[in-house]
Parts: structure tokens; sequence; C-alpha cells
């Protein structure tokens, strides 16, 4: 295996250094785009939360070129790092990869955004950069099976922030290969539970992810790295078991970024099918305008089948934020009730929420193995609203709202979407990095703006 592994990654640090944006196809390209905004909204957003302004406020800054997005600094590439990977994941809003069974980008762009701002990268290296590390990561994703109960921040996407650092320091396929072999072996073993208790650790994870992929890359530089297929034993031996055969696997004319989903809600990904199925169910119980408590008081229980990897996250309380994104009861109920799923209703306790903490109460969660078996096309739900008049309501749906597979979010939806999140001159600031990036002579003009 280890020799098998030595190889794939030999075969992506080629192919990462010799990357040429000119050669990237056009909707490839355009999806690029839109993942971009995706991120840098998103960081934007969690930027603003109480839990980041006070990261930043214990967190020295020095000085320098990186923007801490949102947080009206410029400073090295390693801190803005560990301060934009948290804001970027701290609020479930960013983008994921069902194949790669989580979420790439966010392991990556904070990472190759810092360093190409510090070294004043041609938009065109920037753009090849962040592709580079989103294909590199979202195949490690692939090829890593996680021990049950291991969350997937921090370990195998740290591979991508190493190649997409590497690709801005314009190393060799060989060091490229060292860059991405010392990025496999710097993993985090998270337990997934963390997110479960609301332990905000989950999100340092990405931090970490983003700030070792910085160090691998210099290792390589510094000729202080080497490949030799470390990854067989960090991310498989110690941490799953790993496949090396999807690290190359059409490698170059694939592209997993085109196949990428989008958040409608602010929430795990695993509760998003529930939450569509229940804004659906809300309009055809109650009507276009329906009264809160007047649903809150005939809803009699929510039944939610749905595969494996959902069925855990059944905890009908929550204690803080980030425990509420993750309990697919609070989720159902909120989508029911609210017919949305928005920070605004995830920042609330039970205490604060009643009719949430009653309808969640009403959740009973349970695994359906015909749609676990469907796993990881399909990431499907089923769900039966039952009232206290009598009347039901049962729907399914195979993939959630935003999946490329099923009603695809471009980047107009996208920027309607975080337009409610965020003030218009954010949303028009973070559209121009986008569109000015391929043009920009530097990075860190293009950038600077975003820690505004």
């Amino acid at each position: 295996m280890t020799c098998s592994v030595t190889e794939s990654v030999t075969a992506l640090g080629t192919w990462v250094s010799e990357l040429r944006w000119e050669t990237v196809p056009e909707p490839v390209a355009e999806r690029l785009g839109t993942v971009l905004l995706d991120v840098l909204a998103a960081n934007a957003v969690g930027a603003r939360t109480e839990g980041q302004r006070a990261l930043r406020a214990a967190w020295p800054a020095p000085t320098g070129h990186s923007p801490v997005v949102g947080g009206g600094a410029l400073t090295d590439p390693v801190t803005a790092a560990w301060l934009n990977g948290p804001a970027t994941v701290c609020l479930e809003l960013d983008e994921g990869n069902k194949y790669a069974k989580g979420h790439p980008a966010a392991h990556v762009f904070p990472a190759v955004l810092a360093m190409a701002a510090e070294n004043d990268a041609a938009g065109t290296d920037l753009a090849a950069a962040l592709l580079a590390g989103y294909e590199v990561a979202a195949r490690f994703g692939r090829a890593t099976s996680l021990r049950r109960g291991t969350h997937p921040h921090g370990n195998w996407g740290v591979a991508g922030a190493a190649a997409g650092c590497a690709r801005l320091l314009g190393l060799d396929a060989e060091r490229t290969a060292a860059a991405i072999d010392a990025g496999s072996g710097l993993p985090v073993a998270g337990h997934f539970a963390a997110a479960l208790d609301g332990n905000p650790v989950r999100d340092a994870w990405v931090g970490a992810a983003n700030a070792s992929g910085i160090a691998a890359a210099r290792f390589a530089l510094a000729g202080a790295a080497r490949n030799t297929g470390t990854a067989a034993r960090s991310l498989g031996e110690l941490l799953g078991t790993f496949a090396p055969e999807e690290l190359s696997r059409e490698l170059g004319t694939r592209f997993d970024i085109t196949g990428n989903y989008f958040k409608r809600h602010s929430s795990c990904s695993y509760t998003h099918p529930v939450a569509d199925l229940l804004i659906d169910a809300r309009t055809a119980l109650f009507g276009a305008e329906p009264d809160v408590a007047e649903i809150a008081a005939a809803t009699v229980g929510i039944d939610v089948r749905t595969h494996a990897l959902a069925a855990g996250l059944d905890r009908t309380t929550w204690h803080n934020q980030l425990s509420a994104m993750f309990s697919v009861p609070f989720v159902a109920a909120t989508a029911l009730l609210h017919g949305e799923v928005t920070p605004r209703y995830t920042e609330l306790l039970p205490d604060d929420a009643p009719e949430i903490a009653k309808v969640a109460a009403a959740v009973r969660m349970s695994e359906a193995p015909e749609l676990t078996t469907k796993l990881p096309d399909n990431r499907a739900a089923r769900i039966s609203v039952r009232l206290a008049d009598g009347r039901t309501h049962t729907a399914e749906t195979g993939n959630p709202v935003g999946d490329t597979d099923f009603r695809p979010f471009d980047r107009d939806r996208l920027a309607a979407l975080f337009t409610g999140l965020l003030d218009r001159t954010t949303v028009r600031t973070i559209g121009a990095v986008v569109d000015g990036m391929i043009t920009a002579p530097g990075a860190r003009a293009l950038l600077a703006p975003l820690a505004a």
C-alpha cells in the first residue's frame, strides 16, 4: 500500500505543478468562482459572530498582507489561516462535497488566499492554486474512510491546503508531492461528538488544517519533506482506511469541484433534506402565512427516517449554536415553525425558543437501511408529520436543495442567499474579488478589501 500511495501522490505532484489556468475548462473555472464567492461570504458571516470577534481580540495579529476577512486587519499567512478557517465553518454555511465526505474548500481556501496575498501572486496563479488545492483535498477525502466517530474536519483536507500552497510557491513536481505527503502526515484526530456537544474545538480543526498546509509547503520548499506514502499510515492505519487509487483516478479529466453542493441552511448538511421537506410541509399543512404558535400547538410528532450518517444527529435538545446546527430535531422544528434555518434561529437557546423546543422534543429519528445504501450519490430522508387534528403529511427526497444533482445553486442564487445575511456592500466587495481575480496582476490589492 505504501508504494501505491507514493506513486499516486507523485502523480498529484506532477499534475499540480504543471497546472496552468488557461487550460482549465470553462465550466470548472466558472464553478471555482462560485465556490470562492461561497467561501468568502461564509467567512464574512462567521466573522461577525460573537465567538469569532472574541477569538480575534484574543489573538495577536502581527502586521502583514493577508486579510483577516471581516476582521479589519492584514496579518501574516498563518495567523490569517487560523482566524479565517474557523470563521468559515462556524455557521455551517460553507460548501461541501458528498464524494469527499466533507468540506474541501474550507480546508484549502483560507491557506491559499493568505499565502497568495503574502506573495502578491498573480490572479491566474491564485486561481490555479485554489483549484489544485480543492481537487487534491477532494481526492484525499474520497480515498479516506474514517473510523466510526471521527469528524472529517482537519484531517484529509490538509493535503489539499499543502498542494495549493505548493503551487503558489512554484515548487516542482517532486517537492509538490513532498508537500502533499507532509500535509497528509499532519491530520487532526477529532471526534464527531465535539460537534454534537457544541465544542468549538471542532471549528479550530479547520484553522489547524489550513495552517498545517502552509507549514507543509514551506517544509517542502526547504527540502525538509519527502514523499514516502505517509497517508497510508496516518489517514489509513491510524484514522481509518485509505484507498490510494482514488488519488489519481481520472486525474486531469474529472474535476470534483463541479460535483460539490452549496448550503441553503445554516446547519450540518446531513440535516438539510429534512429541513427542505419540512419547509414544504409547513405550507402544505398550514398555508402561506402560518402562525408559529398554531404550528407548535398542532404538531403532535415528526418521524424522520434517514441514512446512517444523519440518524445519529438525534439529540432533541441543544445548549449552544453549534450543537443546534448538529441536531436534526432542532433543524426539523425550526424549518417547520419558521420556514428557514438561519443563524437568527440557531443562536437561540431552548428557553428563548419554547416553540422550537416543544416541536424538537416530538421528533423521532431512525435509520432507514435502504437509504444508507444510496450514499454517497443520494443523501436521502423521509418525513411524516402528525397533527392533533389527525392530519398527516409524508414526503421523501433523494438529495437536499443546493446539491449539484438536485436543484443546484448558481452564483446569483448564492449571492441572494448571502445578501440576507450580510450587507450589500460586503456582498459587492466579495463579488468584485471573484470577478477581478483572473485579471489581477497581484493578490494583495485584490484581497485587501476583504479585511474591511
